[in-house]
This record gives C-alpha cells, structure tokens and sequence, in this order.
C-alpha cells in the first residue's frame, strides 16, 4: 500500500502551523483516502479469502473480537474526549479519531461476519478478555473524571501502542484479507499515538511533575495491557521467544514520554 504521507516531514513546521496542519481534516482526509476509497470493507472487493483450517479459523474470530474491544474502547472514550479537550486544534484530530475508530470496529466486525459468525456484536461479549474488558472500564471511568491527560495517556499512549504493536506483527502472518483489514488500521493507529505523544509531551516539558502521577497510572493499567498482549499472542499462534521483543517495542513507545514502570 503506498504511504500518503511518505516524505512529507510536518514536525519540521513551526509548533502552531504543526497543530493546524496535522490535526486537520485535510490531513486527515490526505491520511485515509488511499485505504478508504477503494476498500469498503477494509479490504479490496476482488481479494480472495481463502479458506482457513477450523482451528486457524476460531483463532482468528477470537482474536478479532478482542481488536473489537479495543476499538469500541477508543471509539467510545475519544468521543468523550472531545468535550474535555483544551483546544480546537485537539478537538477536531480528536473528530476525525471518533471516526477513525468507528470505521476499525465496523471492519473489524464485518470480518468476523465474513468468517461465518451469525452475531459478531454477541461473539465479541462471549470471547472478549476479561483483562481487556477491564481495561477499556478503566479508561471510560479516567474520561468521565474529566482527567485529559491521564484518559490522553491511558488511550492515546498505552492503548495505541499495544494495537500498533500487536497489528504490526499480525499483518505479516495474517491472511491476505486480514492483512489489508490490518494495513488502513494500523496506519490510523500511526497518527493517533503521535498526537498522544505530541500532546502529552508538551504538557510534561511545561510541567514535569506531571510525569510521577503518569508513571502511577501506567503501574496500575499496564498489567491489564500485558495480559491482554498473552491473549492475542496465544490467538495468533506467536512463538513465545518472539513475545519478548513484541513487548519490547510497546515499553519503548510508552518510555518515550520519560515514563518508568
């Protein structure tokens, strides 16, 4: 898939034009056309969908109803996020993320349709991890405290880096239909965790102090991340020495910010 945004280096913009250009519609219209417009359902309408072995097949469901939980978490705290943002800049990215997340629950859903799921909305709470489930409580209760940084951090940080992460390595094993599912979400996931890392870096440059109450927040939720990371892996059919290295790259994104466990 040919990146829109290859070469073009916004963060070399002065902080303001920065804000209005990334976190605008354009940009983002920019961003999705070329995944969006010729993939209705997340995938091109002539790709085959080979048949896949039963086992290989109740995997793959399992999996794709906790990326549904994921999704519904975002989707459902990044529209409340937009009433507590501080800006307009914040405001309208954080639009285009309520839609974002919205298109990545519906294809994920259509998936587990295509795989012969009668009522994926009911398979999605049959399957769902208890430890995901809980996280996505976590984050919803930090967005109706009106708490913008920690619900920012808690979506933007650890919930985006766990599903960059986890779909990453997923597109390279998954089916030619779930790869190009995991191709247009995983490069949404690219924007939404810049502009978490870009908001909250700011802030904590302006006011270290904030970096204590953060690394508590991420002590108590990152529990819940990792365990729902073992559930994907084992979904997936990851061999456990490269589980390691997967979890490596989700620490060193959340570390980015100055965080420690």
């Amino acid at each position: 898939m040919t990146d829109p945004l290859a070469g073009y280096e916004p963060h070399l913009l002065e902080e303001d034009e920065f804000l209005r250009e990334v976190h605008s519609f354009e940009f983002w219209f920019e961003a999705v056309e070329g995944y969006l417009e010729n993939r209705p359902f997340g995938f091109e309408p002539d790709l085959a969908d080979p048949p896949l072995p039963e086992v290989d097949r109740d995997h793959l469901i399992t999996t794709l109803c906790n990326y549904c939980v994921g999704e519904s978490a975002a989707l459902e705290a990044s529209s409340g996020l937009v009433r507590l943002a501080p800006n307009h800049h914040s405001r309208i990215f954080l639009a285009t993320q309520v839609a974002d997340e919205a298109r990545h629950l519906e294809v994920f859903l259509r998936r587990i349709g295509a795989l012969g799921v009668a009522d994926p909305e009911g398979e999605v709470l049959r399957r769902a991890n208890p430890r995901l489930v809980d996280f996505k409580k976590r984050l919803l209760e930090l967005v109706d405290q009106g708490d913008w940084e920690a619900a920012v951090f808690a979506q933007n940080v650890l919930l985006e880096s766990m599903e960059d992460t986890v779909f990453r390595f997923h597109e390279q094993v998954a089916d030619p239909v779930t790869r190009q599912v995991l191709e247009g979400v995983v490069a949404d996931e690219r924007r939404h965790l810049g502009f978490g890392e870009n908001d909250l870096g700011r802030r904590l440059a302006a006011d270290p102090t904030g970096r204590e109450r953060l690394a508590a927040i991420r002590a108590d939720l990152d529990p819940l991340v990792l365990a729902s990371f073992d559930g994907v892996y084992r979904d997936i059919g990851l061999d456990r020495a490269d589980q390691p290295a997967l979890g490596k790259d989700y620490l060193a994104a959340v570390e980015r910010l100055g965080l420690t466990g």
